[in-house]
């Protein structure tokens, strides 16, 4: 079939140097952001003007050293109000994770009965393989990296976005373009160093297993399953968690502060106001970083379970098998690159380019990530293979396996754009326009308009996504579909950073108002953060897009690996399955929206008793306690996140065990058909929301004048709306997408248990 060009030396230097190099980019960027000060030396005041040169200010009383003091001092409110969460909930996160490292070495081991004797391989029955003990450890052991590689990079992403978000405030004093810089540069170093650490520890842990496993490549990357289970099960904590903090804390704040009171966004009177702050950072950036992290490592898993009982894993073609990973190597150079156009090749000289130069990132990474995948294909695989298909080896080329790959990427950037134009209010007479202008007839009927926008913003995602699984399928069945959800996620580095970059702006925006910079500042940052808003969605996209054919690899994976021969709807175990599977996204969803809605009413009641019992917090002579609202925060999120991860993490292992594999195939499907509509309807209904909102806010144009100014009733009712899409685009939304993945992934990592000893209520039925 012939051999590929790239030795398998040569692939094994590659990757890990592309990680490093990431690596040394994120370092470098970071290096540079950090050039900007948060205080004076001794020689900066020496100075004739008082003042370092990078913080002249061209505003009056914009570069007095008191307010860079205050600047560093919410920043550090902000970043321990953070880091105090994070480390709470990885405590309770630590727990399960112990116990479910247990219960995976249980499960795995009792498939053999716990003998430590080889065993005829279940894809061939000539050879022999590695016992189900060995699986069940180093799944365990893989389960465990996986959590920790997801805990790291989301903690990463927190103290990067806290380290620069008053960075970004002071230097949006010199001009939009500066500031621009800062919060992007921010976003790269957590979008580099997540890529290439999720990278370098699947190959490491590949090459660790492999010292044992030698040629029993099956088993070894079966055992490789629970990286991708450890990632989504901390990135579901996260999201959950952070989004119950975050929006708990926006809501209160909103609600009081804007409605109740008419004092603005990020007023420091507001009690709510760092609470608000830090859970832009634990729900938005450690969430987000955890949750594509998973997507990562799951797409990765499922693609080399696949390809281990192909002909890559039965040649035992290193560089070969390794193509997911050289993919991903790839995309770190291009999301490289694809940066400096950002950050060094233009620059950002007006507010109306800074939502052209994001949709800019994702073009040129697009493009280039398509010449890209070409190299890697033609260089890392044969001419001809064959790939597992249910069974029988399918005989696929190496240029269908790139039309795999690069219609995921492509399906991405159609998401991205439609995600971009139904959440932007940059569009005239656009879909964000018209919430915006149904505000003039009250709430009501900006809902109405909003839930609409959401439903509508469902079609094209979904054809992409259906177009995709189609293409990948026809030309190199589930391995293909893995390919696709890979090529999406191959710019995972620029999409990061461009998803990191609106929580920065936006914290950005509230230490301005509280440190009380001019009103021209707040401008710069507002335009900044209304442009993050719809960088933030368009990764929502991203995220639920991938999480969609991650799930079906997965599921084809699962079937695989479970013996199923076929899935047949029409099957009395599989229809109920199916329709079950169907139910637990809204089960989900109206856990999780509860949740915020519980600890938005203690949040509200406190900020009104504090705003009533405090005297002067009003004219600004007292200080609120924000302590206590932190506090709230931080119980409610981590008491009611418990609950739908449960949930999500009991469901395979009820019905696989109770219902056995038929009934769980059918609930993983109608949980990904499901899921994913709910998922970019909420994620695109409360980002329209939040940006009609902003829209009435900045009075850019004549329409919006008429609608606002803040405080008007039109605009009231638009602060409602985007209190109401809160919970749906920044928790129920983005953890649905962790849902349709985690069940997937966790019922292929305990395929065998389900398979030997699964549905036991059907065996005495």
């Amino acid at each position: 079939m012939g051999a590929a060009l790239l030795s398998d030396l040569a692939s094994e230097i590659l990757i890990p140097s592309c990680s490093v190099l990431g690596i040394i980019f994120a370092l470098f960027q970071w290096y540079r952001v950090s050039q900007v000060k948060l205080s004076a030396s001794t020689e900066d005041r020496a100075n004739k003007n008082g003042f370092t040169e990078s913080l002249i200010e061209e505003e009056d009383g914009g570069n007095d050293h008191g307010v860079v003091a205050k600047c560093a001092e919410i920043q550090t409110a902000i970043s321990e109000g953070a880091t105090s969460f994070l480390f709470t909930e990885y405590q309770y996160v630590g727990y399960f994770m112990a116990v479910f490292a247990i219960l995976i070495f249980l499960f795995l081991g009792s498939v053999e009965g716990f003998s430590t004797r080889s065993q005829p391989c279940r894809y061939d029955k000539t050879k022999t393989c590695k016992p189900a003990l060995a699986t069940a450890f180093f799944s365990t052991v893989s389960f465990v990296l996986g959590a920790l590689a997801s805990v790291i990079s989301g903690f990463l992403g927190m103290k990067i976005a806290t380290y620069a978000n008053a960075r970004t405030t002071l230097e949006a004093r010199k001009g939009v373009g500066k500031a621009f810089i800062t919060a992007f540069r921010s976003g790269a170093v957590m979008g580099f160093l997540l890529a290439a650490n999720g990278l370098l520890v699947l190959y490491i842990t590949i090459n660790l297993f492999k010292l044992y496993y030698g040629d029993d490549w099956g088993g070894l990357f079966e055992s490789i399953t629970g990286y991708g289970l450890g990632g989504s099960s901390m990135a579901l904590f996260g999201r959950v968690g952070g989004g119950i903090y975050t929006k708990a804390a926006d809501v209160g704040a909103d609600l009081v502060g804007k409605v109740e009171r008419n004092i603005p966004e990020d007023d420091p009177r507001n009690p709510a106001v760092i609470a608000d702050n830090v859970g832009d950072n634990v729900g938005d950036i450690a969430g987000m970083g955890s949750d594509l992290f998973g997507s990562y490592a799951e797409s990765s898993c499922a693609a080399l379970v696949v390809a281990s009982i192909s002909s890559f894993g039965i040649d035992h073609d290193l560089t070969a098998i390794l193509y997911p990973l050289l993919i991903s190597s790839a995309g770190i150079v291009v999301c490289l690159l694809t940066t400096l156009f950002a950050t060094d090749f233009f620059e950002i000289k007006s507010v109306k380019e800074i939502e052209p130069a994001l949709k800019r990132q994702l073009i040129i990474s697009t493009v280039l990530m398509t010449f890209g995948i070409g190299i890697i294909t033609w260089i890392s695989l044969p001419s001809s293979f064959t790939i597992f298909n249910f069974g029988t080896q399918k005989v696929v080329k190496n240029w269908q396996l790139f039309l795999c790959v690069a219609v995921g990427l492509w399906a991405g950037l159609i998401i991205g754009f439609v995600t971009e134009y139904y959440t932007s209010n940059a569009y005239r007479q656009g879909p964000v326009q018209d919430v915006a202008d149904a505000c003039r007839t009250g709430a009501a009927t900006n809902v109405i308009f909003g839930l609409a926008l959401g439903y509508k913003s469902v079609i094209i995602p979904i054809f992409a996504i259906a177009v995709s699984i189609y293409v990948s399928f026809i030309f190199a069945a589930m391995y293909g579909i893995a390919v696709a959800a890979l090529g999406m996620l191959s710019t995972i580095a620029t999409g990061l950073a461009i998803d990191a970059y609106g929580p920065i702006s936006d914290n950005a925006g509230g230490i301005a108002e509280m440190a009380g910079m001019s009103h021209r500042i707040r401008e710069r940052t507002d335009a900044l953060d209304a442009a993050g808003n719809t960088t933030a969605a368009i990764g929502k996209g991203f995220a639920i897009g991938s999480a969609a054919l991650v799930s079906l690899a997965l599921f084809g994976a699962f079937v695989s690996r479970a013996s199923i021969t076929t899935v047949d709807v029409l099957s009395p175990k599989v229809f109920i399955g199916l329709i079950v599977g169907a139910m637990l996204p809204y089960w989900f969803s109206a856990m999780t929206m509860k949740s915020v809605g519980s600890a938005a009413l203690k949040m509200v009641e406190e900020v009104r008793r504090q705003f009533n019992t405090i005297p002067g917090l009003m004219e600004g002579t007292a200080k609120p306690d924000y302590a206590t609202c932190v506090k709230i925060s931080t119980d409610a999120s981590i008491k009611e996140m418990i609950p739908p991860g449960a949930l999500v993490m009991l469901t395979p292992l009820i019905v696989g065990f109770f219902f056995g594999v038929e009934t769980l195939s059918g609930v993983l499907a109608g949980a990904l058909v499901s899921g994913v509509q709910v998922a970019i309807s909420a994620s695109n209904t409360g980002g329209a929301w939040d940006n009609a909102k902003k829209y009435i806010e900045a009075g850019a144009s004549e329409h919006a004048r008429q609608l606002g100014p803040k405080g008007s009733d039109p605009h009231k009712a638009a602060v409602i709306g985007d209190t109401i899409g809160d919970p749906l685009k920044d928790t129920s939304g983005p953890s649905l997408n962790i849902l349709i993945k985690l069940m997937a992934v966790e019922s292929l990592v305990f395929a065998p248990f389900f398979a030997t000893h699964g549905g036991v209520l059907f065996k005495y039925l």
